[in-house]
């Protein structure tokens, strides 16, 4: 929807040769694995996403680093990570749509030890585009700032 709007291309940030072990790994208690294995999926769609940005074509993704290290932060992960500093920098929004829909969207994505309100919260039944909303909530997590490495 975001994509289409945008005029962009949808890159998937678990790409598909990591799709099979994803649900596995979801399953596991160790976050710290859990938590390396999104990274590297990150790093590699990274690596897609700038080559489209470098053609002129924008991109939309459902999901970047700080939501991963954000994520695994809550749930125990305490890895020290440093990003490197030739990572794509998101212009971020925070999208809400109504429970029902969203509750219809994740009927597939199962996640053991978290409630959609743990990962999603209660919602408020209307779909907002807020520009660097994500950057407000992630705080520290923000890749807004100097160039060069950015650690977590």
């Amino acid at each position: 929807m975001l994509a289409a709007a945008r005029q962009a291309v949808l890159v998937a940030t678990v790409p598909l040769p990591y799709q099979p072990l994803r649900q596995a790994l979801d399953e596991r208690t160790n976050v710290e694995a859990r938590m390396c294995f999104y990274l590297s999926g990150l790093l590699t769609a990274a690596e897609v996403i700038q080559h489209h940005l470098d053609a002129g074509v924008p991109v939309v993704v459902e999901s970047y680093f700080a939501r991963c290290l954000t994520t695994h932060r809550a749930l125990g992960a305490r890895l020290g990570i440093t990003l490197p500093s030739w990572l794509p920098t998101p212009a971020t929004y925070h999208l809400v749509c109504d429970d029902d829909e969203r509750q219809r969207r994740l009927a597939g994505r199962s996640k053991p030890g978290l409630t959609d309100r743990d990962r999603y919260g209660p919602g408020d039944g209307r779909l907002r585009l807020v520009p660097d909303a994500s950057r407000r909530h992630h705080g520290a997590h923000s890749r807004r700032g100097p160039p060069g490495d950015h650690e977590y």
